[in-house]
């Protein structure tokens, strides 16, 4: 940092604290939520598709009568890749949510903000947390089921 930007206690800008830039501030911290919302609705879909096609084809080829599969174990690379995929898409999502928020209430922000220390945390970073719990548990229950 300058001399100059030390003394004026300025960073890289100027930051108002009026209503538009608060309002403006409001819809960023909004649209980060809506983004992670995303990937937890994403997420949710891959772990729950893998495990499902996974649980689907292996009772189907286990089924008296049904001719052997080609590919005996492509069910399962298939479930594990699809619940390993929502598993770290959810985990670089929540990274990245972590990481602009704590940009968001950097000391440049706060006259923005409106608040001067709380960092309201929604209920979307808990959810996310025990989605990623699930698919760690769905992940070793179809890796354990190796046909």
């Amino acid at each position: 940092m300058a001399d100059s930007e030390q003394r004026t206690g300025t960073g890289r800008f100027e930051v108002k604290g009026d209503v538009p830039t608060h309002f403006a501030w409001l819809r960023t911290r909004m649209s980060i939520e809506r983004t992670l919302m995303s990937w937890v609705r994403t997420s949710t879909a891959l772990i729950a598709f893998g495990f499902t096609i996974f649980e689907f084809l292996y009772r189907f080829n286990k089924t008296p009568g049904v001719q052997a599969p080609e590919y005996p174990r492509a069910p399962w690379f298939l479930g594990l890749g699809l619940i390993g995929t929502g598993i770290v898409g959810l985990i670089i999502a929540l990274w990245e949510y972590r990481s602009l928020v704590r940009y968001l209430w950097e000391r440049d922000f706060k006259p923005v903000a409106g608040v001067s220390e709380f960092r309201h945390h929604t209920p979307v970073v808990a959810v996310s947390v025990v989605l990623i719990l699930i698919g760690i548990f769905a992940f070793a229950v179809v890796l354990l089921r190796e046909p």
